[in-house]
């Protein structure tokens, strides 16, 4: 609790220092990235094990308040992205540091260059959608119902990690001062070096993976097009299942989110199912990376109490491997007609 209120207490006192608000921003933005994934996981899972419920995911972000928070998402991603990419290249190189501040206003001004054309481009697909006669927007009290599974959810994964960490106490107590007193040092210091190392490497794979995706889903084609009936999702695939009447042309024909989806994933490449890897890829770098940020996080603010220090480790652990089972679970079966015969259905019984 106090590096908590030291970190408030102490960004205020710098009153616009830029190398520390540039350490707030990368934190909240990256927090921010991280509630994001954690819900993007489990929906687009849906598409697979609960189309309905799929639906109902994307007929949420369809509604001003998340249209709202896809912007400050895109906004968050993007600074997180480049500010990561100046941490890697001057820790890199140490003696860069001298450069940070410069550096650092050139991350802001790469934000706001890469921002604005994007924001005008997501801004046209909210307006073709709102200026819809057409359109229906799920009311605002829905809208919040819906998050309560995801709330209730979190709540959970914390006091079960809270839970383990009293266990874990208990069966194995912390390092004697005996110990401490004696400078020996603990087997995780070389593990954190390997992370320390994993943030900057990975920071740097996942940036060309990021981008591409913001740009497919966000720019070119936004959550709006998601449920565009006959709307072109990623060309004509080189196999066709004849048994698929909606599957397989690159077209949604249906106008559902799951056959957008499936469309997307079933797409072949010289027989490969090239969106399926690429969204393992980024699933597998962003996860590990966005969950390893949010225990480093969670561990500072944490160091007062042994207790509540591991069921911070415990809490990323046990939610990245579930994001990671969840989404491996839903690349690897395969989207076919019943699933979106399953989701017209709840497309039609979402606006009686």
């Amino acid at each position: 609790m106090t590096s908590l209120v030291l970190t408030i207490t102490e960004t205020l006192r710098y009153r616009g220092a830029l190398g520390q608000w540039s350490w707030v921003l990368h934190r909240v933005t990256g927090l921010g990235v991280v509630l994001f994934l954690t819900l993007h996981v489990i929906d687009t899972s849906w598409a697979l094990f609960y189309p309905d419920l799929y639906v109902k995911a994307i007929a949420v972000y369809q509604t001003p308040l998340f249209t709202i928070g896809e912007f400050i998402l895109v906004a968050c991603v993007v600074y997180h992205a480049l500010n990561g990419l100046r941490i890697a290249i001057i820790d890199f190189k140490p003696v860069w540091w001298k450069h940070q501040q410069r550096a650092a206003y050139y991350v802001l001004l790469g934000t706001v260059i890469i921002l604005i054309p994007t924001f005008i481009l997501m801004f046209s697909h909210v307006l073709k959608f709102y200026n819809d006669p057409a359109s229906q927007v799920l009311p605002v009290g829905e809208v919040l119902l819906e998050q309560v599974r995801f709330i209730v959810g979190i709540g959970a994964a914390i006091i079960a990690a809270i839970i383990f960490s009293g266990i874990a106490g208990l069966i194995a107590p912390e390092r004697s001062k005996t110990e401490k007193k004696a400078g020996i040092k603990p087997q995780g210091s070389r593990i954190e070096r390997f992370w320390w190392s994993f943030m900057r490497a990975s920071g740097i794979l996942i940036l060309p993976l990021v981008f591409g995706h913001l740009a497919m889903m966000h720019v070119i084609q936004g959550v709006f097009d998601i449920t565009v009936a006959d709307f072109l999702v990623v060309g004509v695939p080189t196999v066709a299942d004849p048994n698929d009447t909606l599957l397989w042309d690159g077209i949604n024909d249906s106008g559902t989110a799951v056959e957008f989806v499936g469309e997307r994933w079933n797409f072949l490449l010289g027989g490969v199912a090239v969106w399926k890897l690429y969204d393992a890829a980024l699933l597998a770098l962003v996860v590990t990376h966005g969950f390893n940020g949010l225990r480093l996080v969670l561990t500072d603010y944490t160091g007062f109490s042994p207790l509540l220090k591991r069921a911070s480790v415990y809490l990323c652990v046990m939610a990245a491997v579930v994001l990671l089972m969840v989404g491996i679970g839903a690349l690897i079966w395969s989207i076919d007609q019943t699933f979106v015969q399953m989701a017209q259905v709840a497309m039609e019984n979402l606006h009686p």
